[in-house]
């Protein structure tokens, strides 16, 4: 299917043939007919992907500290990687869209085939001939409403909501700056409100739009036209100033917050709706006690994945407008004709001139508010509609694996993120007698970018297609945790090899599974990432160091540092705790040098955050603290370890020193090059198992005790009690 997209690194725009998505629970598949073009939001995204390197720094300096705090704690080769990764992939635009319901997802059954729906989201409502959408991002289109008009319902929702956050009253007073697309939206909405408007904007014909529309007068602020409204106002309004200031430009400047201040009334209300510069002038502001608010986009719910996603609404008895109930509510007023959508759409292009129609608004060619692309009449496509959110039920059992593989190993891919990109597929990529066939992942671009970049022969959304293909030798799963049991459990059934990224599982249940299926299906051919016991500078400590020659003290500090906001990390009833998602790296690695299997943790948690303090005692007698820090500084180093036995002690500093204290002597290695934490090795030993038929590089039981001891932390901290592995 046709997908309009642009690579951050080059800037370059695409009208890209990506595979269809696959219909998941609680939303449906929606096939394009119009797609509106947002001519602020989009146009912004797209000057600053044509940018300099420099330049994107500039516009984003919170990437770039975060850029120089993984410099820090992996490395410039890895952070280097990590941000090409990044920057030379193609991301999607659009955001609003009108189409029909092709098909529905289990749990959206409020939707029906054939059903003509308006749509939003940035991951959802794309300029794409068919999008997955969740079911409140969706909003059915009234009779009579037509499919171009209620392609406009996610702009009108933005400009609802901003309307909405000023608490306008019949009567009132109100100044729009900033007249193109969302401010045209919300003059009309204020007029419908009973509310008195003028405006400000550069453009002369988006001020006329303005006046046809109901404003009662509109002037470019440079040519002295806010001398002109200010006259107005102290004409008509008792000099109080208007009540209500909208920003709704995108600008650079800080012109918007000074024309703002100076006409509004004594304790006016300003909203911010668009991205114009900030730079509060605080005496006028403060003199005037003025109220600054923002708008958050569609209005409540937006950034909420339990309510996006999980499709779990606000009662309307708490949060009467949400941002579904502001997609229904716009949509009803193009109905009634109370909002004239059709005055401002400008032209409509076919997506395939896409790339054209973005080269000529950057070059000022097209000056009006509204383009829409348009899609050919939405029939049925043949997408991937087996879910990615899978039920738990197991597949018919298959013959156990070949224990050796022909001349070429082919490789499949579930899930091609960030980690999958920048961490294990450069060390296939290429690679003598590796073949990567195919990758699936949950969205189209993803699956686009990653057979761009690594030469997958076949990329999809559908996982079924990596697991009912018979040539596939082995398959690498990469996806969010709580599907990894699962992807496993089906992968072993269907006679592959796995690489699962950790954990192998989220609780007892999941773990039983996936031992029961090894055992039932003869195929234990199971590889976890559990990349540092191949790191090469702390293989080389361990062997300088030698034998233990007894029972051992470790200590492993993890200064795992705060997650990212919005994080899929966080959500712990889905993916698990945080420490579930990335302790048994730890626990294996104290598990492999000391030889022995973890017995019992205690874990006891700092106040009511997620630092955490763990014994861990081991069969052989050796204990271990592990402590694991989220409110450490970003720059200290992440990961130091030190184990003392026979009178020697060696210290590993973040996989770039190492030391060993011997007698009277002090030994130190470093390491060759940036921070290796073992991840080439590691794909190195699977992929020489799976060709030899050979043992796996960590035995099944060795994956089953540490993911056991994970485990474990968590029962230990809600009994407050040693909990036995």
């Amino acid at each position: 299917m046709k997908l309009v997209a642009q690579n951050y690194q080059s800037g370059g725009l695409s009208v890209l043939d990506v595979p269809p998505p696959a219909c998941r629970p609680g939303g449906v598949l929606v096939g394009s007919l119009f797609s509106l073009i947002s001519t602020g939001t989009e146009m912004m995204k797209v000057r600053e992907a044509q940018l300099s390197l420099a330049g994107k720094a500039r516009a984003r300096p919170d990437q770039v500290r975060k850029v120089v705090d993984s410099v820090a704690q992996l490395g410039p080769v890895a952070a280097y990687r990590k941000v090409t990764s990044r920057l030379d992939s193609y991301t999607p635009l659009g955001y609003s869209l009108c189409g029909v319901v092709i098909e529905v997802g289990p749990g959206a059954d409020e939707f029906a085939k054939g059903q003509l729906v308006a749509c939003a989201g940035n991951e959802y409502a794309l300029h794409a001939e068919v999008n997955w959408v969740p079911t409140n991002l969706c909003a059915a289109v009234p009779p009579g409403v037509p499919a171009r008009l209620a392609a406009f319902a996610t702009v009108g929702a933005i400009a609802m909501h901003g309307v909405r956050r000023a608490e306008v009253q019949l009567g009132d007073t109100a100044c729009v700056v900033g007249l193109g697309l969302v401010g045209q939206l919300v003059v009309q909405l204020l007029i419908a409100s009973g509310v008195r408007v003028v405006g400000l904007d550069v453009v002369g014909d988006r001020c006329a739009r303005a006046e046809q529309a109901g404003a009662l007068i509109c002037a470019n602020p440079e040519d002295a036209g806010i001398d002109r409204i200010d006259r107005w106002i102290s004409d008509t309004n008792g000099g109080l100033g208007v009540d209500h200031v909208f920003l709704a430009a995108g600008s650079a400047s800080s012109e918007p917050v000074h024309a703002a201040a100076r006409l509004a009334r004594d304790r006016a209300r300003v909203v911010d709706i668009g991205k114009c510069r900030l730079d509060l002038p605080w005496n006028e502001y403060y003199e005037k006690e003025l109220d600054v608010r923002f708008s958050r986009s569609y209005g409540p719910g937006r950034y909420d994945d339990r309510y996006e996603l999980d499709g779990i609404d606000y009662p309307a008895g708490y949060v009467r407008w949400t941002e579904r109930r502001n997609l229904e509510c716009f949509l009803d007023l193009v109905r009634t004709g109370a909002i004239d959508v059709d005055s401002l759409v400008s032209a409509v292009f076919p997506v395939e001139q896409a790339v054209e129609v973005y080269e000529r608004l950057d070059g000022g060619a097209l000056k009006g508010v509204g383009y829409l692309f348009r899609y050919a009449a939405a029939t049925e496509p043949s997408p991937a509609t087996v879910s990615i959110c899978t039920d738990r039920t197991a597949s018919t059992p298959r013959p156990a694996p070949r224990r050796s593989v022909g001349s070429t190993l082919r490789i499949g891919f579930i899930g091609a993120g960030n980690y999958a990109t920048s961490m294990l597929l450069p060390h296939l990529d290429g690679t003598t007698g590796v073949e990567l066939v195919h990758v699936a992942t949950r969205t189209s671009l993803s699956a686009f970018n990653a057979q761009r970049r690594f030469g997958f022969t076949r990329a999809s959304t559908d996982p079924a297609d990596i697991l009912d293909d018979e040539t596939i030798d082995a398959v690498f799963i990469v996806t969010r945790h709580d599907s990894h049991a699962d992807f496993t459990c089906r992968a072993l059934e269907c006679g592959k090899s796995v690489f699962v990224e950790k954990p192998l599982a989220l609780d007892t249940d999941e773990l039983t599974r996936v031992l029961d299926v090894a055992a039932s299906s003869g195929n234990d051919r199971v590889m976890v990432g559990f990349n540092r016991r191949f790191a090469p500078l702390l293989a080389e400590l361990t062997t300088r160091f030698g034998p233990l020659g007894g029972a051992a003290s470790a200590r492993y500090l993890v200064n795992a540092g705060p997650l990212e906001t919005r994080s899929w990390y966080a959500d712990d009833e889905r993916e698990g705790s945080r420490f579930v998602g990335e302790g048994g790296h730890f626990i294996d690695t104290l598990s492999w040098w000391l030889g022995s299997r973890p017995t019992q943790v205690h874990a006891m948690r700092a106040g009511h955050g997620d630092d955490l303090q763990i014994t861990i005692s081991f069969d052989d007698g050796s204990i271990a603290g592990l402590t694991y820090l989220t409110n450490g500084n970003a720059r200290y180093p992440k990961e130091t370890i030190e184990i003392s036995a026979s009178g020697r002690t060696a210290r590993l500093d973040n996989f770039r020193r190492a030391s060993i204290w011997a007698g009277r002597r002090r030994r130190t290695m470093y390491a060759r090059g940036s921070v290796d934490k073992g991840q080439r090795q590691q794909v190195r030993q699977f992929l020489d198992a799976v060709r030899s038929g050979g043992p796996m590089p960590i035995p099944l039981a060795s994956l089953a005790a540490t993911t056991k001891a994970t485990l474990a932390v968590a029962q230990s901290l809600a009994t407050g009690e040693p909990q036995p592995t």
